[in-house]
């Protein structure tokens, strides 16, 4: 009889604990506050993310600019020696195309560095917009009472009331002014 009274208390005590644990998540999920932020929306639409695209578009059209260049330089020796080829002695031919071959692997090295470049340059601006970024969405759900701010994209569904990119995009765009 004990041994029942026991297994019964027991059971009480863990429906009891099961029923304020869910009691109080459900008390917690009516009082929480949630929110999303659009990332690349931010990236793209604030004045920072445009700034560095315009930063990025100009490093591209240097290096681009660049690339045409050695690309002019190969063709031309390219066409040179095939008009040249019947008229060339051995040697001669022979230097032609070793120059060939030497200004193609500089072209080819220069194309891969200068993509590389670009890629460094797009991380590091974007990196420092994500950062900063980060720092003002952590403010702002202390601030504001924020339960939690997820990304957008991250989410299957959220209401849309819960989005805030417009409010950190305008705080954003004012701390980056300051700077």
């Amino acid at each position: 009889m004990k041994k029942n009274l026991g297994k019964k208390w027991f059971i009480f005590c863990s429906l009891f604990i099961v029923f304020c644990f869910f009691s109080g998540f459900s008390f917690a999920a009516e009082t929480a506050k949630f929110g999303s932020v659009d990332i690349q929306q931010l990236l793209n639409e604030s004045d920072a993310g445009k700034k560095a695209k315009s930063d990025l578009e100009s490093l591209i059209k240097s290096k681009q600019s660049k690339i045409n260049d050695k690309e002019k330089t190969v063709e031309k020796l390219k066409v040179d020696l095939e008009k040249q080829t019947s008229i060339l002695s051995a040697d001669a031919r022979k230097s032609k195309e070793d120059e060939l071959e030497k200004q193609v692997r500089e072209y080819q090295r220069l194309v891969q560095d200068s993509q590389a470049d670009v890629k460094k340059k797009e991380a590091a601006l974007t990196d420092a917009i994500l950062k900063d970024a980060k720092e003002l969405i952590d403010k702002i759900g202390e601030q504001e009472g924020y339960a939690m701010i997820v990304e957008k994209s991250m989410v299957i569904y959220a209401s849309k009331n819960i989005d805030i990119t417009d409010i950190v995009m305008k705080k954003f765009n004012e701390s980056r002014s300051k700077k």
